[in-house]
């Protein structure tokens, strides 16, 4: 059904009015905007308008601001990515939540993350275990915080960090929370802050690291160019419990139209590490798979170590490391994964570990992932593999 004048001249100013920082507007066309305005305006009659003031309903545009060039802004206020009061992370129009099946530990810190990309593109899928190829413009928002922080059981917001695709590659930008959880300052130096926690009933406390630039650029790294980590197909396969209700989160993407509705039929999907009704080895699998692949793969920061920990090569057990003589020769560890003896396993130590020269990850951990360590030990004590 064509427009009436009432919807053209009121969207033109809705339009006008929500874009300002997207329109760049030479001085010819504006004279000739006007006048086309002008015209339809006083050509328009009340009494052929179909569409009255009240059931009027404006196309809704998101209000995030993408500028590339003047990217990383100074607050992350100024991209307008939540409603309201930032610190409660309501996302704005267009600004989707995600969440993997399994999530990167750091220091038990809490997650909350975002997808936004410009309304004229598209991302497409690549493989299952690929990180999906998004367009220049895309944003990945990823917020760090505690809960139940000592001594008053209050959520402090650590840090939200950015990653802008741009015409060349990803770009880094992170956001340091003031005291008073009010805004975020952008800072890529790097720092260190004190957390006093309850996590599981159990009062802990680390000395939180915030990343520089060189460390963010450590892990998300793929044969020296910056990649994302979790934004797999194999990680998002799932249902997310949206403000609109559940939905598979590619579909919710596509839907979005954010992505290419080309996915194959079936997708080789990982499950929670940490959910006990799923076989151990899958939940193994695919707790290495997110906290150590992006690493322990070809051409990245431990690409010299003889394992490969993403889920679509460890069905080899060597890649787990099963059976295989560790490279770095420590006291009493035989394999670096020795089959019913964790105790003399280097996987099991270096997660058991706090002690820095031993410990992995190397990043993004000080404190010991008590339930993950567990796992990693049943597994490793029910393995029936003989070595040579």
């Amino acid at each position: 059904m064509p427009w009436s004048c009432n919807q053209f001249s009121k969207q033109y100013f809705y339009y006008i009015r929500t874009q300002p920082k997207l329109i760049i507007i030479k001085k010819p066309l504006i004279y000739t905007s006007l006048v086309l305005l002008f015209v339809v305006l006083f050509s328009c009659s009340d009494n052929n308008d179909s569409i009255s003031e009240d059931n009027y309903m404006p196309v809704p545009v998101s209000p995030v601001v993408l500028d590339i060039v003047a990217f990383p802004f100074n607050t992350l206020s100024e991209y307008n990515f939540f409603e309201g009061n930032i610190k409660a992370q309501e996302p704005s129009f267009g600004v989707v939540p995600y969440e993997p099946i399994s999530t990167l530990f750091t220091d038990y810190a809490k997650k909350k993350r975002f997808v936004w990309m410009p309304g004229d593109v598209q991302a497409t899928y690549v493989t299952d275990d690929q990180f999906i190829d998004f367009p220049v413009g895309t944003f990945l928002i990823k917020t760090f915080y505690y809960d139940n922080v000592q001594p008053n059981n209050t959520t402090r917001i650590i840090e939200t960090r950015l990653m802008l695709k741009k015409a060349d590659n990803w770009h880094f930008a992170d956001y340091i929370w003031n005291d008073d959880q009010t805004e975020a300052t952008f800072s890529l130096d790097g720092s260190f802050t004190n957390i006093d926690f309850i996590e599981n009933g159990i009062v802990k406390s680390t000395n939180y690291r915030i990343p520089s630039d060189v460390e963010c650029s450590t892990c998300h790294n793929s044969q020296g160019d910056p990649i994302p980590i979790g934004l797999k197909p194999q990680n998002l396969n799932n249902t997310y419990s949206y403000a609109d209700g559940p939905q598979n989160q590619l579909e919710k993407l596509i839907a979005q139209g954010y992505l290419e509705d080309n996915l194959p039929t079936t997708i080789n999907t990982v499950v929670k590490w940490d959910d006990e009704t799923q076989p151990i080895d899958l939940r193994v699998r695919s707790y290495v798979d997110v906290n150590c692949a992006h690493c322990h793969s070809d051409l990245s920061y431990c690409g010299y170590r003889p394992v490969r920990f993403a889920f679509n090569e460890t069905n080899d057990a060597s890649n787990l490391g099963i059976c295989v003589d560790p490279d770095t020769e420590i006291p009493e560890m035989t394999k670096i994964v020795a089959p019913s003896l964790k105790e003399r396993s280097v996987m099991y130590l270096r997660l058991n570990t706090e002690a820095e020269e031993l410990r992995m990850p190397l990043l993004g951990r000080t404190l010991v992932h008590e339930e993950a360590v567990a796992l990693i030990g049943e597994w490793i004590d029910g393995l029936t593999n003989e070595c040579e």
